[in-house]
């Protein structure tokens, strides 16, 4: 199931005040806009007015307000493995730990061992698991049990800023959400901008310098998968604005910026899906980018 709309906001309104639910979606897009959607969602599936929902005054939106956030750990040893949205008992929240860069296979079971028990409250349940993108290949594979046998008068909303890291067998059962980015310029941020400087400078940059380069993707593998995915985000956008150039030669060669494309695909899903090291990943990009550069 796909739907991509320009106001994702009103599908997912429309729905729920026809009460036309699915048992799966997926929210994909940039920034924040499909979390918070997410939320608005999973608090209307429960509330008990009959527009708008969430009305913000029933019992159960009251119960569903966010409160103080309550930080997860994947391992379940320092803090929860989920939480539920508010305090409402039948709304349940599910994102990486702090200082993880994954969603585990030990959230995804306790999300599934929470859903054999019966609602607590109302005739609705929901889970957002955002962070989809970051959820390995295991953890993908154990939510596909739920997707395949979903309970009844049960909602999964999966978050992610892309969805193509997650399984085709995981996309294909989700009615599918989709957040357009905002028009704008990619690289307004400081961070971005120095490192579409450095990218530039890519031409002239020797292999010695480029593995030192790499080589600053090394440490602690949280933070360092974090840059390592700004680094992997702000060379797509980079080598998209190259391509959009060079599409307007006479004759343009893109073989070698699709093969960079290609490259960078698949090194956002060796750094989610097989937790690769940060720093190979970084420097199998930064060399697919270079060789762009060169020619």
């Amino acid at each position: 199931m796909s739907t991509a709309s320009s106001d994702p906001e009103t599908l997912l309104r429309r729905s729920l005040e026809h009460d036309r639910i699915h048992s799966a979606y997926l929210l994909a897009g940039p920034g924040p806009a499909p979390r918070e959607a997410a939320l608005a969602f999973v608090r209307g599936l429960v509330c008990t007015a009959s527009v708008p929902r969430p009305c913000e005054s029933c019992r159960e939106c009251r119960r569903s307000a966010p409160g103080d956030v309550i930080r997860l750990d994947g391992a379940g040893k320092k803090g929860p493995l989920l939480r539920h949205v508010g305090d409402h008992p039948d709304l349940l929240w599910v994102e990486r730990g702090e200082g993880d860069t994954r969603v585990r296979i030990a959230q995804i079971r306790a999300l599934q061992s929470a859903f054999r028990l019966r609602p607590s409250e109302g005739a609705r349940r929901a889970a957002v698991i955002a962070d989809a993108e970051w959820l390995n290949q295991e953890s993908q594979n154990a939510l596909l049990r739920l997707l395949e046998e979903p309970p009844p008068r049960t909602s999964l909303v999966l978050v992610a800023a892309r969805s193509a890291g997650l399984l085709a067998t995981v996309r294909s059962r989700c009615q599918k959400v989709l957040f357009r980015p905002q028009p704008a310029d990619p690289f307004a941020d400081p961070e971005s901008r120095e490192l579409v400087t450095r990218l530039d400078g890519l031409a002239t940059t020797t292999l010695p310098e480029l593995l030192d380069w790499a080589e600053e993707y090394r440490g602690p593998r949280a933070p360092a998968a974090e840059a390592a995915s700004r680094l992997l985000e702000t060379s797509g956008a980079w080598l998209r604005a190259r391509v959009a150039v060079g599409a307007r030669a006479p004759a343009p060669d893109l073989r070698r910026p699709l093969e960079a494309h290609r490259i960078l695909s698949a090194c956002r899903k060796a750094l989610v899906q097989r937790n690769a090291n940060p720093q190979m990943v970084a420097e199998r990009a930064l060399l697919a980018l270079r060789d762009v550069a060169l020619r």
